[in-house]
């Protein structure tokens, strides 16, 4: 067999293996966090496009949170202001806050367009837009050693996200993307962790998944190793003993929240590697961690349903 077949057979076998998924998880909604150098390498990045327009494209329902960390650092460099974070979050002032808010706004725009281009109908979100995510200014419970709250500027908590209008862009099968300001009770911008912004927006959709893109295999231990599957009390474990850092943490609290109000499973995903969405929901293998609700045995045996083929043959 020549290696052309070779290649089309492959590229068969590939789809067939795909369609219990598909089917399984038509109509089911997916909020991505989209980040890391999968936002900054042009192939990283047009495989992202691709791959969300896809998951739309096949029946599912994707909504794209995205932040812009190394971007907004990169302006800050430029106009000689440093970067300031505390305990993985932005510290945000006034000046910060303009170029946050300019740099996330033209990302925004960028990612509609990679996933027009491949077919997918993708409109850009502020959180202000029709005021659907409420956020009051974040004040961070001090630590040993602190006498007082740590104020980040401002940063934001969510108090509270509007699902409405992201319900009816996806009923009419659009794909939201959606940039992390919030509005405070007085109509002013708030900077929100698009990792805690991801995972609200989650549990408010009662999604089937939660994708976090990193720039790591996934949730590691102490010694460096990939862990493949780990429950939420894991995680809760992890983030105390200071196995998980830095800007992980916010990525921790957002899972552990999510998986313990709703969300059926969380994924923080290799974005790094071509085409990561597409084998961590459409294969059995995927590229990453996979976080479960601590009921972990009974949601592994509820979700075996996605892999049987239609009249429950398992063969």
């Amino acid at each position: 067999m020549s290696a052309h077949l070779v290649s089309l057979e492959q590229k068969t076998r590939i789809l067939a293996d795909a369609l219990p998924y598909i089917r399984g998880f038509h109509g089911k909604t997916f909020v991505i966090k989209y980040g890391g150098n999968a936002m900054t390498e042009p192939a990283l990045k047009a495989a992202f496009g691709g791959d969300v327009a896809m998951l739309r494209l096949v029946g599912m329902n994707p909504i794209v949170v995205h932040g812009g960390g190394p971007q907004i650092n990169e302006l800050l460099e430029t106009m000689g202001v440093k970067a300031v974070f505390r305990r993985g979050m932005r510290v945000t002032d006034e000046k910060t806050m303009n170029v946050v808010e300019m740099v996330l706004g033209e990302l925004n725009q960028e990612i509609v367009g990679l996933i027009n281009q491949y077919g997918g109908k993708a409109v850009g979100l502020n959180g202000q837009d029709a005021h659907f995510i409420h956020a009051r200014k974040m004040l961070l419970p001090p630590v040993e050693g602190e006498m007082e709250p740590l104020d980040l500027g401002l940063v934001g908590d969510i108090e509270q996200i509007d699902a409405d209008l992201i319900n009816i862009l996806t009923a009419k099968g659009y794909i939201p993307v959606v940039m992390p300001i919030g509005v405070g009770p007085n109509g002013e911008a708030y900077n929100i962790n698009a990792d805690l912004v991801a995972g609200k927006l989650a549990e408010t959709l009662s999604a089937e998944k939660l994708l976090m893109l990193t720039n790591t295999p996934g949730v590691l231990d102490r010694n460096g190793r990939l862990l493949n599957s780990i429950s939420a009390a894991d995680i809760e474990r992890l983030s105390q003993d200071g196995t998980v850092q830095g800007g992980m943490l916010p990525k921790m609290d957002a899972a552990l929240h999510a998986v313990r109000h709703g969300v059926r499973s969380v994924h923080v995903v290799d974005g790094r590697v071509p085409n990561a969405l597409l084998l961590e929901v459409l294969t059995s293998e995927g590229v990453g961690t996979t976080i479960l609700p601590d009921d972990a045995p009974q949601f592994l045996a509820d979700s075996r349903r996605y892999l049987e083929p239609v009249g429950g043959d398992t063969r």
